[in-house]
């Protein structure tokens, strides 16, 4: 078999270059881009690139050899754009965020649901103060997405006693949910949501999925995560829901404009919760074992887990 080419593309390259080094996959021969220069220098010798969208993206039309592209994210909407690049097998990061994204919804909504940041202002104060609370015990959990994230989200509400139901293309029963519907559904389903959550992917369909129209659908008291993708919601709307009181809560970690812009008046609205798109990192060890698995499948020819469908976006 003749020597295949991994270029790294990625702020974490010399930590996957010890790690992929460390699993001695046969013929494979690594390489790795630290900066502009160097990934100018050397695409053209990469057969393989294991990489963030975002960097590989200026430099997928000079890698005339490139035959896979193992993304180190779960969203790789930069390369889906229109007149992109198709030639390729392009595999993306999963199955590995639902216990974090799990926790960075449970942490925020039971901090909410407690007043705990209220608390921690009295204790500077010096002020014992109790205030009334509610509980998730009975309270309806919509989730728009019933993959691995989704679905380990549902299972933390069930655990909650919460009443958990799922929006996804196909309907398909899923583990953890009560019941799915389809997309037409959901503003029946918003009426009965004490807490929304998207993990939806960027797709045609999604876009602004959630904007003025659909906020007036929402059960008042409503809390909003979006932990899929920016382009779900559309911000404007969402602002004017939060200060009309369509919605009495958001927490927001993705965004349409990223790193959102410092004159974005997200920042200033007080029932607003911003988070800079950490709520489930990439860690270069769990990143790495599925390289090192899809590549034993690449060079036996066989299926590569993770395949993006370019169609779909997902």
């Amino acid at each position: 078999m003749s020597q295949r080419t991994l270029l790294l593309l990625s702020q974490d390259n010399a930590h996957y270059e010890r790690l992929l080094k460390t699993a001695n996959l046969p013929h494979l021969r690594i390489l790795r881009a630290d900066n502009q220069a160097d990934a100018e220098k050397l695409i053209g010798e990469a057969h393989i690139l294991m990489a963030e969208p975002a960097r590989a993206k200026p430099l997928i039309t000079k890698a005339r050899k490139l035959t896979w592209l193992q993304s180190t994210y779960a969203g790789v909407d930069v390369l889906l754009e229109a007149g992109s690049r198709r030639d390729y097998q392009l595999t993306n990061v999963r199955d590995i965020f639902g216990p974090l994204m799990s926790e960075y919804v449970f942490g925020h909504l039971l901090s909410l649901m407690r007043q705990l940041p209220l608390y921690r202002e009295q204790q500077k104060q010096r002020l014992w103060q109790s205030h009334p609370y509610q509980g998730l015990k009975g309270r309806t959990m919509l989730i728009l997405g019933t993959g691995s994230i989704g679905q380990h989200i549902a299972h933390t509400g069930r655990h909650f006693g919460m009443k958990v139901l799922g929006i996804s293309r196909s309907g398909r029963e899923r583990a953890g949910f009560e019941q799915v519907y389809q997309l037409p559904a959901l503003n029946k389903l918003l009426a009965q949501a004490d807490v929304i959550v998207s993990v939806l992917p960027a797709t045609r369909e999604t876009r602004h999925l959630f904007n003025a129209a659909r906020f007036e659908h929402c059960k008042p008291g409503a809390i909003l995560f979006n932990v899929g993708r920016g382009s779900a919601v559309q911000s404007d709307d969402l602002l004017a829901a939060l200060r009309t009181g369509k919605l009495a809560m958001a927490v927001l970690d993705v965004f349409e404009q990223e790193p959102l812009p410092a004159d974005s008046p997200l920042w200033g609205q007080p029932n607003l919760i911003v988070t800079p798109h950490n709520g489930a990192y990439s860690f270069p060890e769990d990143v790495a074992q599925i390289f090192v698995r899809n590549y034993i499948r690449f060079i036996d020819g066989q299926p590569l887990e993770g395949k993006i469908d370019f169609d779909k976006g997902y």
